[in-house]
């Protein structure tokens, strides 16, 4: 019927193509889920989709071949088409997912099953889980004779968490908690599992796995972290069970998984209800575990989150166990950053729409820098939630790290050298002070960090320092051994007021901006500049329109100003607010 094919990517970013694959897909009773490239097979310059695959990641998926194709070889080029675009993206050892009819168009490549559901399966082209039932057998030697698993995503470890762990832990003689790999959670897979890792050290007989492709992945079980169910999810948690029971269990030599009760998110509930039906048919037992309550509060990762979200870490704290507790900061710092630079508009700051008064950053840049610096809080965080403060000069090499991880992130682009430091000093503060005590107050949070300011000397060779060095300004660090007065007198109680006033971020800026010395704005353009910024500032302050607010901005990028520091006041503001409000949700 065809004389010649083409195969050619379908950017599904385009709404048109992406419209097409989804048609496709539908007419074999599929449905198109996240992929990082997508190719289709085409009958010369004819527009109809004969046949298409997808690759997220290392994992082969949404693959269908038309009818009209079946005879033609023409799948055994598209997938070699696929496995030669994963290599060149630097995979070697593939999975797919396809339906049962496809396998032996795989077997193939090299590749063999290793999960059934009845309507699919996953197959891979290496010795992948080979190996990692290999390390498992590893740790598993001489633990007793009764073992016990739970698979754990811990989003964050909370007192719900540590309480499954106890008594799971009761009832066997070890207990292996598999650790969700996938990265795909508020916190990292290397930070979920240190908080496990710390949150169970004083249970015996708990052993924590490294987790890896084979259990609720991307690859075993997608819908997970989609968070609702579908037609697809029974099938997904069909195979991530049967690759658990045929493999997994027996490398660690269990006959029992644990797991809590789920009375609000439908599609771990439905999780539980298949463990329960299809486990103990392959010779494991499932045992649920009745999730426990804290204040009327049903414990839970979802409702801790819902904290965060809500700025409150006071409300958080009361879910977590003590150990869990410099991740929350940590987060905090991390996302009042965010909820600055999402702040949109700003007057010549770098927002979602655009640079401002910046050639050498945009919102890609910030973002980047942000999350290489993440990881610096939770370190500050840790070191300083214990009795005592940590040494400046530990602080000042952990900065200095923090700093050359930016930098290099960002090609030598100062993003947040600033907010390091007045970040930083609050998260050490904080997390200090939630150490010896159940939450923080404002002024305690205040005189230790003008403490902990008091240690560190004033740069030189810094804008900031040239422009102290020619007038009589306050910079960064007066500022900060101030324990930034200003902030606690004033714009903090003036944000708390605004909870409900959409433009409370964009309204908090303004007021910083009509008070703050700003040294940035102070290097680019004079003192005498920095004077015009701050009376402008007040001037749309007690004027407020968004319409306003944009052309500052567009007048603020053409003279070249950028009120950075500004904005570092703004994020610590957010935090110190996240920090001591206990406002509930």
């Amino acid at each position: 019927m065809f004389s010649n094919f083409e195969i050619r990517q379908l950017p599904l970013s385009l709404k048109s193509s992406r419209q097409k694959v989804e048609n496709f897909l539908a007419n074999s009773d599929l449905r198109l889920e996240e992929v990082d490239y997508y190719a289709g097979v085409f009958a010369g310059d004819d527009d109809v989709l004969l046949a298409g695959g997808g690759l997220s990641g290392d994992v082969l998926k949404c693959i269908a071949v038309s009818d009209a194709l079946r005879d033609t070889g023409m799948s055994l080029s598209l997938v070699s088409h696929l496995l030669s675009v994963a290599q060149s993206h630097g995979y070697q050892q593939l999975k797919v997912f396809t339906k049962p009819e496809n396998k032996g168009i795989f077997e193939n490549f090299g590749f063999h099953a290793i999960a059934t559901a009845p309507k699919a399966i996953l197959m891979e082209n290496g010795n992948g889980l080979r190996n990692y039932c290999n390390q498992l057998s590893a740790i598993a030697t001489d633990k007793g004779e009764k073992r016990g698993v739970i698979v754990m995503n811990a989003n964050p470890f909370t007192l719900g968490h540590r309480y499954l762990v106890e008594q799971a832990a009761a009832q066997v003689d070890t207990l292996f908690i598999v650790v969700v790999k996938e990265d795909r959670s508020l916190f990292s897979y290397a930070e979920r599992k240190a908080m496990i890792q710390a949150g169970v050290a004083h249970i015996a007989n708990v052993t924590l796995c490294e987790g890896s492709d084979y259990a609720i992945s991307a690859a075993t079980f997608p819908t997970y972290f989609l968070k609702q169910l579908s037609d697809a999810t029974d099938t997904h948690i069909t195979l991530d069970l049967d690759l658990f029971a045929r493999y997994i269990a027996p490398a660690l030599g269990a006959s029992v998984r644990f797991a809590g009760s789920e009375p609000l998110d439908e599609t771990t509930r439905r999780y539980n209800q298949l463990m329960a039906e299809l486990l103990p048919a392959q010779g494991i037992d499932f045992a649920e575990i009745e999730r426990c309550s804290k204040n009327g509060i049903l414990v839970s990762a979802t409702a801790v989150r819902e904290a965060l979200n809500a700025q409150s870490l006071p409300l958080a704290l009361t879910l977590v166990p003590p150990t869990t507790v410099p991740y929350l900061i940590s987060q905090l710092a991390a996302d009042a950053l965010i909820r600055e630079l999402d702040t949109t508009p700003k007057p010549g700051l770098v927002d979602c729409n655009d640079s401002g008064a910046h050639i050498d950053m945009d919102y890609s840049t910030m973002s980047r820098s942000i999350q290489v610096i993440h990881p610096y809080f939770t370190r500050l965080a840790l070191a300083a939630y214990r009795e005592t403060l940590p040494e400046v000069a530990t602080l000042r090499q952990m900065g200095i790290e923090a700093e050359k991880a930016m930098l290099d992130a960002t090609n030598g682009v100062n993003t947040h050298k600033g907010a390091l430091f007045s970040m930083g000093l609050a998260v050490v503060a904080d997390a200090h002070l939630l150490f010896k005590q159940q939450s923080t107050k404002a002024g305690e949070l205040q005189a230790t960090i003008a403490q902990l300011a008091q240690g560190f000397e004033q740069p030189s060779g810094t804008h900031g320092h040239q422009v102290l060095a020619q007038n009589k300004v306050n910079g960064a660090l007066a500022c900060a051994q101030s324990g930034y007065e200003p902030l606690f007198s004033h714009w903090l109680p003036y944000y708390s007021s605004l909870n409900a006033d959409p433009y409370r971020l964009h309204k908090a800026l303004l007021l910083i901006m009509s008070m703050l010395d700003d040294t940035n704005v102070g290097y680019r353009k004079g003192t005498d500049e920095m004077k015009q910024v701050k009376a402008e500032a007040r001037e749309l302050l007690d004027d407020f329109s968004l319409a306003k607010l944009s052309k500052m901005n567009s007048d603020f990028t053409a003279r070249n100003i950028s009120p950075g520091g500004c904005a570092d006041m703004l994020s610590l503001t957010i935090f110190i607010h996240s920090l001591t409000n206990e406002n509930s949700i």
